[in-house]
């Protein structure tokens, strides 16, 4: 979640630049940096730490350019240092980039072989190499960009300055947000509207996929296909600017689409992108340890049970998972050689806290999965794990489990490893595979016009049950958890082994079954519970991807295709698909999505 800022300006813009990526500091940073079109050429001022540093930058040496771009660079490929502080460089072409390029390596040894060198340890300059590849062909700057973003694999959105063309700015978005911002006379590119806030109140949201050129007075705008494109301008309040919605109708909305954004800064924190091996924070010898206790309320709990499901099958760590609001009551029995694992996305959670609390005064060494990383559990433990994900609004969580779930995975292939129950080519193979995460989520949120359809059915039922095996079994309970906390529709998630134990009694025509089932080694299984539905007159909407859909049963009502993905990371493909069930459900049932009645955002009384 690094922040950008771009400007086409009239006057010299260094000290607008700098203003933007103060406001943009929340995303949270370790470098900054700006460059700007000076007489032809593109000169750039860059310090590692904090922008108060780059401001000591800019005034020992003074950046006179009417165009300009900024960045705040969260580390990901490459150390915090100002060799790997953006803007990048090469021939031609400046840029700044947030997200991560997956691709980059096969990228950056084609282009080494074309005897091109670097100056950094970042994927992020190997997408100047190729535009500036690309221009040395003869091709217009935004040509040679597109043809760069057509072989580009990952998320991103980049800001692009090309030398000898001084009133232009490039921009383009795969899963990382990005506007454009309208002036007079001048125009604005950023990662928010808080970016750009300061200088227009007139935004235009750019769509996954698109592409624009900026210049003084206009934004040429063009979609993923190469076709131009108009997008609407959106007037923002500017009181409202720190909680816009942007072209969504409801924070929860937002906080579903801004997922494959925050999974990629919190995965970016766990593990090392350039070696493709786990860095997780703190002081935990995974490979002494007894077991780990996690402790968690609503879905925080539901997140823990994915963790559990990982962590024993990689690392052959035991992990119990227990609601926070029973455990201290019934007096577990507890040892110091455990590890107590709290999950709050606020941090504040009452019944957690007390939970967390008890462990610790049974002697055992604690963390915390937390997004507020100054709350009372993040000061209490020993260890804090944050998730990243940055402020979400909706009392429906939707990135933060998303983000607590990325967390745990990263966690439970560093146990592995440090365990000696996976060796160091497949930890690298296994980090491979979270990076490709963010990029799956953003494919999983196209569903969205599928989904909807299937709302307008499920808005209708009374009562919905969702199965799934495995790890799917707990998104079974998440995917009920959000249907009924936001639309007020009765829904149960189950283990969809336990169907014949009960649940199956109430299979009938007029009731939905959501069955969570991609192709992996319990599909089998969760297909014959499918036929077992469907021979009942189960009404099933089968959630699947794309190796499942060759292999399912015929007879599902409505079967959903997500992008197929490793078994590690499907819970976090999955998540979209029942986040946007829900949310539009309770759209259709009028229902206040963002506030749903009786339910506070933290649980801070127990």
């Amino acid at each position: 979640m690094c922040g950008i800022i771009g400007i086409v300006g009239k006057a010299p813009v260094a000290e607008r630049l700098v203003e933007s990526l103060k406001r943009l500091e929340y995303r949270g940073y370790d470098s900054a940096g700006v460059a700007g079109v000076v007489g032809g050429g593109v000169q750039r001022r860059r310090a590692k730490g904090k922008i108060k540093a780059l401001e000591e930058v800019l005034a020992a040496e003074p950046l006179t350019a009417t165009t300009g771009i900024g960045h705040t660079r969260w580390a990901t490929h490459g150390a915090p240092n100002v060799a790997n502080a953006h803007p990048h460089h090469a021939g031609r072409v400046t840029l700044v980039h947030n997200g991560i390029i997956e691709n980059f390596a096969e990228l950056k040894a084609e282009l080494a072989a074309a005897g091109r060198t670097f100056e950094s340890d970042t994927d992020t300059e190997v997408i100047a190499h190729l535009i500036d590849a690309e221009l040395a062909t003869g091709l217009a700057p935004i040509d040679a960009f597109k043809a760069t973003l057509d072989r580009l694999t990952g998320a991103y959105a980049l800001a692009v300055l090309i030398e000898g063309a001084e009133n232009l700015v490039l921009g383009a978005r795969r899963g990382s947000p990005l506007v454009v911002g309208e002036g007079q006379g001048e125009m604005f590119l950023g990662s928010d509207a808080l970016a750009v806030g300061p200088f227009t109140n007139r935004v235009i949201y750019l769509d996954e996929g698109d592409y624009v050129a900026l210049d003084h007075d206009s934004a040429r705008i063009f979609d993923a296909s190469g076709a131009a494109v108009t997008r609407p301008v959106r007037v923002v309040p500017t009181s409202a600017v720190m909680m816009e919605k942007g072209n969504y109708r409801h924070f929860m909305e937002k906080e579903i689409h801004d997922q494959p954004e925050g999974c990629q800064r919190t995965i970016a924190a766990y593990v090392d992108a350039l070696t493709s091996k786990t860095a997780i924070p703190g002081d935990v010898d995974f490979a002494k340890l007894e077991r780990i206790q996690i402790v968690a309320c609503g879905t925080s709990y539901i997140a823990g049970v994915v963790g559990k499901y990982l962590i024993e099958q990689l690392a052959d760590l035991p992990v119990d998972v227990e609601i926070a609001s029973e455990f201290r009551y019934r007096q577990p029995a507890l040892r110091p050689g455990a590890l107590v694992v709290a999950m709050s996305q606020s941090g504040e959670t009452a019944d957690t806290l007390a939970a967390l609390r008890y462990c610790k005064a049974k002697g055992m060494k604690s963390a915390v999965v937390v997004n507020a990383t100054e709350s009372t559990m993040a000061r209490e433990v020993d260890v804090v794990w944050p998730i990243h994900c940055g402020p979400e609004i909706g009392v429906a969580s939707t990135k933060a489990f998303t983000a607590q779930v990325s967390v745990l995975t990263a966690i439970a292939v560093a146990a592995a490893k440090a365990r000696g129950t996976i060796d160091a080519a497949e930890e690298q193979r296994l980090v491979k595979v979270l990076l490709e995460a963010p990029r799956l989520i953003a494919e999983a949120i196209h569903l969205e016009g599928a989904i909807k359809e299937i709302a307008a059915d499920v808005a209708k039922a009374r009562d919905v049950l969702y199965l799934g095996r495995g790890p799917m079994s707990a998104l079974a309970l998440e995917g009920a958890l959000k249907l009924k906390e936001i639309s007020y529709i009765h829904a149960e998630g189950y283990a969809a082994g336990e169907l014949k134990h009960g649940p199956i009694a109430l299979v009938d025509d007029q009731t939905p079954i959501v069955i969570l089932a991609p192709y992996d080694s319990w599909f089998e299984k969760s297909a014959s519970n499918m036929s077992e539905v469907m021979a009942r007159g189960g009404q099933v909407i089968f959630i699947t991807d794309t190796l499942g859909v060759k292999h399912a049963p015929e007879g599902a009502k409505v079967v959903v295709t997500a992008p197929a993905s490793d078994p590690l990371v499907s819970t976090l493909v999955m998540s979209a698909p029942i986040q946007l069930l829900a949310y539009h459900v309770a759209v259709l049932k009028g229902a206040d999505v963002d506030q749903p009645r009786n339910l506070a955002k933290s649980v801070t009384v127990e």
